[in-house]
């Protein structure tokens, strides 16, 4: 075994720590140290080779649901009438009318960059029954603290409905699922979420509104662990090295810093079915222009609707590769889609409606760089709709070789159909013996 000397073990957390300005750990010690190593490990495996043909897995699956084939009927025979879900991340689960019977079928309906995500499926249910979150040091059992900081995996859902309000934030380790459904669950006017050097995780069915900085101090990440925290931003979610993470039908609004912050080397994340309202920064993936490691993040947004009151960054990128594909962009002040250091941006079937500012209708905003040099990146528009005057930007070459034959090429359904891909972002009202 290798033994690493304690004063090369502390330059080493140095260095670690200068790259890690925004990981809010105060005391970087061994345990964090070695859940870093893992989680780049994690990302390194979950690394997709070829990007465009995640984009072109999600892009069939979006047009067989809107078209049809004889197994999409047979399904609708057999849910005794019309399924209200209308694409195919919902139309995998949400016509079973004892959905909340198989919780865990939704697991299996992630499509993306995160479709491996499983979350907590092989794991029992955990069943909050306290909203309260009164000790950060030794979380009261039945409290979403305690629950998200078990070893094993879980599927946690809440007893009834309930508004929590997160004294610190909520540090969630690997393997778990947090659902939403069945209940009214807010988490509001207190900090929020952080999935950090973890893997395997599942956030569906909360509203997340009104989140606050943290002052940081002692905070326990897991069981068998505890750690001192600086003050957190005040991010809604914030996905920080971690691989695999899957964000589904949340409701955002009126957060301190951003509504999800994915930073830090992530990547296989999927963001879908949300509904964001009334914010400023709303999306940041990649949060530094030197943090080169990031070239390999990989995110899918889709079917979600930015709606009233958004400013800028739906989302804005860095280094990796975003597929934004039938999103329905119905409000922004400043611009929609941005970025800088190079990334891939690839913007199919969305829809863009620009506002009413003719100093605002470019769709697209790229930072810190000359257009001899913005030109070489590859940010591509394929079927959106522009509407009001806006328009996208385009770069990069067209022609560049895919890597795969026209036959698999399938085309997102065109931005005339996000209206009716995005009809139930945000959090659903779901009910037992209920097709939600």
């Amino acid at each position: 075994m290798m033994i690493i000397k304690p004063s090369l073990l502390f330059l080493f957390s140095l260095a670690v720590m200068a790259q890690m300005v925004r990981a809010n750990i105060a005391d970087f010690d061994e345990v964090w140290l070695e859940r870093a190593k893992e989680a780049k490990k994690n990302a390194l495996d979950a690394y997709h080779p070829d990007p465009e043909e995640v984009t072109q897995h999600l892009n069939h699956h979006v047009r067989m649901t809107l078209e049809g084939t004889n197994s999409t009927r047979r399904g609708l025979r057999k849910n005794k009438g019309p399924c209200k879900a209308t694409n195919p991340i919902d139309r995998c689960w949400r016509c079973r009318k004892h959905w909340a019977a198989n919780r865990k079928r939704l697991a299996s309906c992630v499509l993306g960059f995160g479709r491996k995500t499983t979350g907590g499926k092989h794991g029992k249910y955990y069943i909050v029954t306290d909203s309260s979150d009164n000790d950060l040091v030794n979380p009261k059992p039945g409290t979403l603290r305690h629950a998200v900081i078990q070893r094993e995996p879980l599927w946690i859902i809440f007893a009834r409905d309930m508004v929590i309000r997160l004294s610190e934030e909520l540090i969630v380790t690997s393997h778990k699922t947090i659902d939403g459904r069945g209940a009214n669950v807010h988490i509001a006017h207190g900090a929020g979420l952080t999935i950090q050097f973890v893997k395997n995780v599942i956030i569906h069915g909360l509203h997340i509104h009104d989140i606050h900085a943290g002052n940081g101090g002692m905070i326990r990440d897991s069981i068998d662990h505890l750690g001192l925290r600086t003050a957190s931003d005040g991010d809604a979610i914030t996905v920080f090295g971690s691989t695999n993470v899957w964000i589904d039908h949340i409701s955002m609004s009126n957060c301190k810093d951003g509504l999800v912050d994915v930073v830090q080397g992530s990547t296989a994340i999927t963001i879908s079915n949300c509904h964001m309202t009334h914010h400023n920064e709303v999306m940041l993936f990649g949060a530094s222009d030197s943090y080169s490691e990031d070239k390999i993040m990989q995110v899918t947004l889709a079917f979600n609707h930015f709606g009233r009151g958004l400013v800028q960054r739906m989302p804005r990128c860095r280094w990796g590769f975003f597929h934004v594909v039938n999103n329905d962009y119905t409000h922004w002040l400043m611009y929609a889609v941005g970025g800088s250091q190079q990334p891939t941006i690839i913007s199919q079937g969305n829809r863009y409606i620009a506002p009413p500012d003719r100093n605002a209708k470019e769709v697209t905003k790229r930072d810190y760089a000359e257009e001899s040099v913005w030109k070489q990146w590859t940010w591509r528009s394929e079927g959106d709709l522009m509407m009001n005057g806006a328009f996208f930007v385009q770069a990069g070459d067209p022609s560049k070789n895919r890597g795969f034959s026209k036959k698999e090429m399938i085309s997102a359904k065109p931005g005339s159909f996000v209206t009716r891909l995005t009809r139930f972002a945000g959090a659903l009202d779901c009910y037992d013996k209920k097709a939600c």
